[in-house]
């Protein structure tokens, strides 16, 4: 007898029941402290400490959910990414706005600011426009002009259009008016204004 292990059972039939000889197993594949039989049928305890072969992951910290924890290599990594899960985000200018990093759940929209949402109304539309899907209602009948004329200053002068004016069709701005008058001295005297 080659040595005291059974590694292969047949009944006369030549049913096997059981048979190890082609088992490759060797202790590091197998849990440390757990039982097993080789192919000679002897038994050994198997020696490896890793619980998965993690070697090949390719994912980073910031690529996992914050707080939840991730095989990387030999060792266990835990996850950064911000957990944004019914987080809304409004989105600002015409350009668009970028979207913070992080998972979403699915449950927060992407929508524009409460201010611009109130300006989003078929009276600030053009007729037959339709943004957001509000089509506008402002047309050439909601269109009211005027006309100013403005009195020269040394100052600054910002011109706009009155109340209930929608625009400036023209601001006519007179000429500074200049008086030339005789003086006792024998010459001008030269007023502006």
């Amino acid at each position: 007898m080659a040595n005291q292990y059974n590694n292969k059972i047949v009944l006369s039939d030549g049913t096997v029941l059981i048979d190890l000889t082609m088992d490759d197993v060797k202790p590091e594949h197998v849990q440390k402290g757990i039982k097993f039989h080789d192919k000679t049928g002897a038994e050994k305890t198997g020696t490896n400490t890793k619980t998965v072969d993690a070697s090949n992951v390719t994912a980073e910290p910031a690529e996992v959910l914050a707080g939840e924890t991730f095989g990387r290599g030999s060792e266990v990594a835990t996850g950064a990414m911000p957990n944004n899960s019914g987080k809304n985000v409004i989105v600002t200018g015409k350009t668009g706005t970028s979207i913070p990093r992080g998972y979403y759940d699915g449950s927060g929209v992407a929508k524009i600011s409460e201010e611009d949402a109130e300006k989003i109304v078929p009276s600030n539309i053009k007729e037959g426009v339709t943004i957001l899907g509000i089509t506008g209602s402002f047309g050439a009948d909601d269109i009211s002009a005027q006309s100013k004329e403005v009195k020269p200053t040394f100052a600054d002068q910002q011109i706009s259009p009155d109340s209930g004016y929608s625009f400036l069709s023209g601001v006519l701005v007179k000429a500074i008016p200049v008086l030339y008058t005789d003086n006792n001295a024998g010459g001008q005297t030269v007023t502006i204004g």
